[in-house]
């Protein structure tokens, strides 16, 4: 190949395998990306709780399985569909029933990049770098990619192959797979039933006007004391002449007994 000839020498690059730009001139390097999506699958997940406690933004849910949920800051933002109305967090009570439905969409893609840049090559140093002229007049240094093989007019030649004055066309392909998950949630709830009514034998309130006391009689006056009945008499019916008896008796007893100590003295 004589050198100035200006010959288009496709470089075609596998997967993971690029020129690495040493000087960040982008004027002669062209860029597209494209993006191919893949078959969405979704996946659907409810909740149920009901709210045990609220205050200004902070809320507590217990959750159907038993797990209790405390959420301090609730945004001002969220919302529920509540008997078909829209409620923010301060319209919340206690015992409401909430039940959020969480909607995954995962959906593959695969974004295929492609860089072309075209120069003269201007010096090169295999295997590792090779300097092109741009068509701005500029150099440009590349990094030669491990065991990158060039397309020469239908052959195949690593970096050795170039040579000065050659006009080459180098493209780089890079495909990344990625994954996109979006997730759109749903709170609705319903509000608690209202307290039972009373039953309907028993009045809600009932007023009762209290009777007046009828006037309390005057006091009587005080009787006298009834005076003290005296102690009856004794009847009559002693006499003094056991005591006399009794006294005879003794004076007897004394006599004998006189009579029997002197006997005895004798």
């Amino acid at each position: 190949m004589k050198p100035g000839k200006l010959t288009r020498i496709p470089i075609l690059l596998a997967m993971g395998l690029f020129l690495a730009f040493a000087v960040s001139m982008k004027a002669q390097v062209q860029s597209s990306t494209t993006t191919t999506h893949g078959a969405r699958s979704h996946e659907v997940t409810v909740e149920k709780g009901e709210v045990v406690y609220v205050s200004g933004n902070h809320l507590i849910v217990k959750m159907e399985n038993g797990e209790i949920r405390d959420i301090p800051n609730v945004p001002e933002s969220a919302r529920a569909i509540v008997d078909g109305k829209e409620i923010g967090i301060h319209d919340v009570k206690v015992g409401m029933k909430l039940e959020k439905t969480v909607t995954t969409t995962t959906t593959p893609r695969m974004v295929t990049k492609v860089e072309t840049v075209t120069g003269k090559v201007f010096h090169v140093t295999p295997p590792n770098s090779v300097i092109l002229t741009m068509d701005n007049g500029k150099n440009q240094q590349f990094t030669i990619p491990k065991d990158q093989k060039f397309n020469i007019d239908g052959q195949m030649v690593d970096a050795f192959g170039l040579k000065k004055g050659m006009t080459i066309s180098a493209t780089k392909v890079t495909e990344t797979p990625e994954t996109v998950v979006t997730q759109k949630a749903v709170l609705a709830g319903q509000m608690p039933p209202p307290p039972p009514p009373p039953p309907p034998d028993v009045p809600i309130l009932v007023t009762v006007e209290a009777p007046v006391p009828p006037p309390a009689p005057a006091p009587a006056p005080e009787a006298a004391p009834a005076p003290e009945a005296a102690p009856a008499a004794l009847p009559k019916t002693g006499s003094i002449l056991p005591a006399v008896g009794l006294l005879g008796a003794l004076m007897l007893c004394l006599g004998l007994g006189l009579r029997a100590v002197r006997g005895t003295r004798s």
